[in-house]
């Protein structure tokens, strides 16, 4: 499965900036106004995972392939996008195809880069943006309630759930709330989905940080300016500092971020948090062809992560042959892991375990 995460903000808070980071391109117009980005920008990440590296230096396959998440630039929404101010109906649109949003919000102060409303308030531009998608949600839950009530009144019970579920999503967005906050069931949650609306995504916050304050700023302190609950998952990160990173080796890039305090880049940081965020994981395929790496989500069973390759491999799953990494490692092969006794043969109930070494066995 592939990642979609839209880049989202205001305008001139750091969004093309940090996309040209992220994806060690030039890809974006960063430019001082607002509007200079008007397609969205989609650029394909390699997930640094060590462990790959590792399974890659013990098996020297022919070639190697990391998972990769799709970071997409959305141009800077302003007050008033739903009702179309800006380039809004054209953004939204663009926003509801992501699987999760990625909304940053600057932090940093400065005269000499434009702020759309005139001053840095980072809860006040983080709010902006939030009631502009509510709003949005709130005008498609009202128009599929006008369409559907006709029905449900009528004593059709599949479209009485549905409006039941839109009646819960209407309430919230009407209190200004994030359809998010809204308690659906399982059996409620794909009516939501099937709408498509903004505020059901998970949001990940990238709190833009000056150069200077990158490694002396608290996440606390940031959360904090922005008015973020504690639960809300964020980053800090320099969008500034990423970009110049482009331009130095692995190595130097790491002694840079060193100096300043930081452990890791923002692009690490940043995709270990959408993997946190939509509770994903990864495991690996092991071979003399390729290794590779690929993305499941939490709890996923055998199968489930045999289809991830391919819909026969779950179709006709037979069982799957399973290393955890830390003993394949040990082990320094899987022909040594298994005379260690550390290769099982797990059936359709296993859940899939984050690193785990797999080899499918089925049959169509």
């Amino acid at each position: 499965m592939s990642l979609k995460i839209g880049i989202v903000g205001l305008p001139n808070v750091g969004k093309s900036t940090l996309f040209n980071a992220l994806t060690r391109s030039q890809g974006a117009q960063a430019a001082n106004y607002p509007f200079c980005t008007i397609d969205p920008n989609v650029g394909v990440v390699e997930v640094p995972d060590p462990r790959l590296d590792k399974l890659t230096e013990l098996a020297k396959p022919q070639k190697t392939i990391p998972t990769i998440v799709e970071f997409v630039d959305i141009a800077g929404l302003v007050r008033g996008a739903s009702k179309g101010e800006g380039r809004g109906n054209d953004f939204l649109s663009s926003i509801r195809e992501m699987d999760a949003i990625c909304h940053v919000v600057r932090i940093f102060k400065g005269d000499d880069i434009i702020h759309v409303e005139g001053s840095v308030d980072p809860k006040r531009d983080r709010e902006t943006i939030e009631t502009e998608l509510a709003i949005a949600d709130l005008d498609k839950v009202n128009k599929k309630i006008d369409k559907i009530s006709g029905g449900a009144k009528s004593g059709n019970k599949e479209l009485q759930k549905e409006l039941d579920v839109l009646l819960k999503l209407q309430a919230a967005l009407d209190a200004g709330k994030m359809a998010s906050t809204v308690v659906l069931d399982k059996d409620e949650m794909p009516y939501a989905r099937a709408l498509m609306i903004l505020t059901i995504k998970p949001i990940l916050y990238a709190l833009n940080v000056s150069e200077q304050e990158i490694g002396k700023i608290s996440l606390a302190d940031a959360k904090k300016q922005a008015g973020l609950d504690t639960r809300d998952i964020a980053i800090i990160v320099s969008a500034r500092l990423e970009e110049e990173l482009i331009a130095l080796s692995p190595e130097e890039g790491q002694e840079m971020l060193s100096s300043l305090g930081v452990r890791s880049s923002g692009l690490d940081q940043l995709i270990r948090s959408a993997y946190q965020l939509l509770g994903l994981q990864t495991y690996f395929t092991v071979g003399e062809k390729e290794v590779r790496a690929w993305t499941v989500k939490k709890g996923a069973t055998a199968p489930q992560a045999a289809g991830v390759i391919h819909t026969d491999f779950e179709k006709g799953f037979i069982r799957a042959e399973t290393i955890g990494y830390d003993d394949f490692v040990a082990a320094g092969s899987e022909a040594k892991a298994k005379e260690a006794g550390k290769l099982r043969v797990e059936g359709k109930e296993y859940i899939v375990q984050d690193g785990d070494v797999l080899h499918f066995r089925f049959n169509v």
